[in-house]
């Protein structure tokens, strides 16, 4: 390569400085791709190259990296500190020749024979100057701009243009003295490795870049001569006794109203407008987990994202995450009612495909949006849609829609061969913009149309919102999940392509009901989260300042310890610190008196805050139960404290999307944690520490609201067994709205007619409605949610049952 220290290089190293920013995936390279820094590292490029040699030596010292330009001094042996596969473009004439670059690797290897104890880290590092996936038709516009093999005169141009848009992202090494060890040290090994280094890198670029863009009238073409757009549109005119052109025409009118039309000159302009938004409203994004969907990008999947649905911002906050951890913003279905002026042509632009809340038998739609579905699949591009249909008003996750769910799995049945596969997202904020409205609704108030003064509204509110959440949860490869479902599925559908399998529609539930338990899985236990949920547990939904931080002290130890799964995570520093965070968001209030200082929640918003306890509420749910168990119910054995939860938590599944793996087990850690905690002690059998039982108690409460809907259904079934599901629904409801208003409950859920609808379909798959056989469980398990109970809200409830059905 050149002499760096020429005036001329440094020249242009100066030049370039000032005309490049720089974005470096992963943001932490050192420890996200678990480098061993007491290893000598050596950088592969793709290509030679000053400017990205600049780029990249940029960087490096800020995350303790070597400089590129610093040569790898080996027992006398100075190497290179950076290899490339090829040289780079002349202007005239051809590239030089690979033989050259070759023998960079074959030296590498010499060493590793000369020396047993040498282990050089090979790390593959990719440069990219913007980030524009190209057209399908595409004319003069890409020969100007051409990224991969680019001339100097070109690269001039790309940062010039682009130089505020450079990407410089690493990938995981390569140990050269397990590849020596493994493979041996021969020039063919040299080979091997040039080989998988290309491999590597044009894969990279289709994960950084993605797919090329169809022009979107060709598109349409392409869809409209697929077999069943037009079978759909011959239907359509003979069923509306129309021509089949006007037919035609009104499946260009849905395509229209669909389709996205990406715009990557949009992208980069709204990413500059995100980076203002997000660093105004938030004081960090914590993201969780995203090299493993770069990883399955890289490997050829096809991805689609499946978030929770908490705020309007969801559909911003991970595009843009995404777009600045090295992938492609996914292409998302966004609800009709946001293809308002001017957000819906910007959301188009930005990716959004536009779905209507329902197809009403609508056929002719239907075979539109399916047909584009598969189109997306088919070209590679990721794809977002919420499961729950609509954003959660009561921070609970909604029961799951199934209809994009069952088109993606039409999908892989009708033929895709790359891995498709669902990542779950769970998506957290310290401040949710619309929780207040959320409030009014649930209180009544109608839905407001979405329209561009709400989006002035919303601006004006802008204020310092905390943090952000997005955690990427337990993968879903479709393809597993069917042979896992229907083993001969293949063979089956070889068979008969166009009919429906029996197993379809069972298995598009198990699917459904999968992902929001993994989307649970990776919660967010935060801050405001954790802290809502103490304060509401509360009699007043205030506590003493150290009463609080021992609880969250107690919290944070029991979910790092007993991690509710290996993909949730937990607010980082100690309760102190959690509780400055709160404050400083003006959530809480914090009052002194001669005693200390007392944090509460204002009474105004308690209902909102229950709000952000029930994000996570399925984190504690057990071990509250089981404070419960030994507070309320002077439980003493764990084999009755495992009996009793093993009751109930085929409801909490239903009810919360539960998912804990083996739960006698996470049961005893639970328990064991208790006793570490020096809350519990154990010796002929478990017995409460009375120091410590305020904690306990504390713990319990949380629970408490969710027992006593368990306690209203299961006194109604054992007064009535052969109760119809309806009617259980409507008395559970009906004795819920009194014990309410006798008892001061205000959360949302806690009146939600459809939660006990999802309890009450619960109850029939487990045979306790109409089932006498049924009426020992029925009776043990009212029992123990009776013995859960305060006295009051017990007697409440019995003798409201016994009125509304005699003795």
């Amino acid at each position: 390569m050149s002499n760096y220290d020429s005036i001329f290089i440094k020249s242009l190293r100066w030049i370039q400085k000032w005309l490049v920013q720089t974005i470096v995936v992963p943001h932490d390279p050192l420890t996200d791709l678990n480098l061993d820094p007491s290893k000598p590292v050596v950088y592969v490029m793709k290509t030679e190259s000053i400017s990205d040699l600049a780029a990249l030596s940029g960087i490096t010292a800020n995350f303790g990296l070597p400089s590129p330009y610093d040569p790898l001094t080996l027992d006398k042996v100075s190497i290179a500190r950076v290899v490339c596969l090829e040289g780079r473009k002349p202007m005239i004439g051809q590239r030089e020749g690979g033989e050259k670059f070759l023998d960079s690797f074959t030296q590498l290897l010499a060493l590793h024979k000369q020396d047993k104890q040498l282990d050089i880290q090979l790390v593959p590092v990719s440069l990219y100057w913007g980030r524009t996936p190209g057209k399908e038709d595409d004319t003069m516009k890409a020969a100007v701009f051409e990224r991969e093999n680019p001339t100097w005169l070109r690269k001039f141009f790309m940062i010039l243009f682009l130089g505020r848009h450079n990407f410089v992202q690493f990938s995981n090494a390569v140990s050269l003295r397990h590849m020596a060890d493994e493979h041996g040290t021969d020039k063919s090994i040299a080979h091997k490795l040039v080989r998988v280094a290309r491999v590597h890198f044009r894969r990279q670029r289709k994960v950084m870049t993605g797919p090329l863009l169809p022009n979107r009238q060709a598109l349409f073409n392409a869809l409209l001569k697929s077999e069943s757009i037009k079978k759909a549109i011959e239907e359509e005119a003979t069923n509306k006794k129309i021509s089949i052109e006007k037919a035609r025409e009104t499946a260009i009118v849905y395509l229209d109203e669909i389709a996205a039309d990406y715009s990557d000159s949009l992208v980069r302009i709204t990413e500059r407008f995100l980076t203002w938004l997000w660093n105004k409203l938030y004081s960090g994004i914590n993201i969780e987990r995203a090299e493993q969907v770069r990883q399955l990008h890289h490997d050829g999947h096809e991805i689609v994202y499946v978030p929770c649905h908490r705020s309007h911002m969801d559909y911003l906050l991970i595009s843009y995450i995404l777009y600045y951890q090295g992938m492609v913003p996914p292409h998302i279905a966004a609800g009709i009612n946001l293809n308002f002026w001017p957000a819906g042509p910007m959301f188009r632009r930005g990716g959004a495909f536009f779905i209507r809340r329902s197809f009403n038998g609508n056929k002719l739609y239907t075979a539109v949006f399916r047909e584009y579905l598969d189109q997306l699949f088919a070209k590679g591009y990721s794809v977002e849609y919420f499961t729950e249909g609509g954003r959660s008003r009561t921070g609970r996750l909604l029961a799951p829609k199934t209809g994009m769910i069952a088109m993606t799995m039409n999908s892989v049945l009708r033929g895709i061969e790359r891995p498709v596969t669902l990542v779950p997202v769970y998506l957290g904020y310290d401040h949710v913009m619309e929780v207040a409205t959320y409030h009014k609704e649930l209180s009544g108030k109608k839905k407001q149309k979405e329209s561009l003064w709400q989006v002035f509204g919303a601006i004006r509110k802008l204020g310092n919102f905390g943090q952000g959440y997005v955690n990427f949860g337990e993968p879903i490869n479709m393809q597993n999940f069917l042979t896992e479902q229907a083993p001969e599925w293949r063979a089956e559908l070889a068979k008969d392509p166009e009919q429906k399998p029996s197993w379809f529609t069972p298995a598009v539930n198990v699917l459904a009901n999968r992902v929001m338990t993994n989307i649970n899985g990776a919660a967010a236990a935060s801050s405001v989260t954790l802290t809502s949920l103490i304060l509401l547990a509360s009699e007043q939904n205030a506590l003493e300042r150290t009463q609080l931080e021992r609880q969250l002290d107690l919290y944070l130890n029991l979910l790092k310890k007993v991690p509710y799964t290996p993909f949730t995570s937990v607010a980082q520093g100690d309760s102190q610190q959690v509780v400055d965070h709160c404050l400083g968001l003006n959530k809480f209030i914090s009052t002194r008196d001669a005693l200390g200082e007392i944090i509460s929640i204002d009474p105004k918003i308690a209902v909102t805050m229950s709000y952000y306890r029930n994000n996570i509420i399925h984190l504690m749910v057990v071990p509250s139960l089981i404070a419960s168990c030994l507070v309320q119910y002077e439980v003493r054995s764990r084999s009755e404290i495992k009996a009793i939860v093993n009751d109930f938590y085929p409801l909490l599944k239903a009810e919360l999307f539960m998912g804990i793996a083996d739960l006698d087990s996470y049961i005893d850690d639970i328990i064991d944690l208790l006793i570490e905690e020096q809350l519990v002690e154990e010796s002929a059998g478990l017995s409460i520490v009375e120091s410590h039982i305020s904690q306990l108690w504390l713990m319990a409460q949380t629970v408490s609201e969710t027992l006593q809907r368990y306690a209203i259904i299961f006194n109604l079934l054992a007064h009535k067994p052969n109760v119809e599901r309806a009617d259980l629904e409507n008395d559970s409801h009906l004795l819920a709205q009194r014990l309410g208003a006798l008892h001061g409950i205000t959360a949302p859920e806690f009146y939600d007619k459809k939660l006990y609808n999802t309890l009450s379909v619960k109850l029939k798959e487990l045979g306790y409605l109409s089932a006498v056989e049924k009426q020992v469980d029925v009776a043990r398990i009212r029992d123990h949610a009776n013995g859960l109970l305060w006295s009051s809200v017990r007697q409440t409830i019995i003798d409201s049952v016994a009125a509304e059905h005699g003795h």
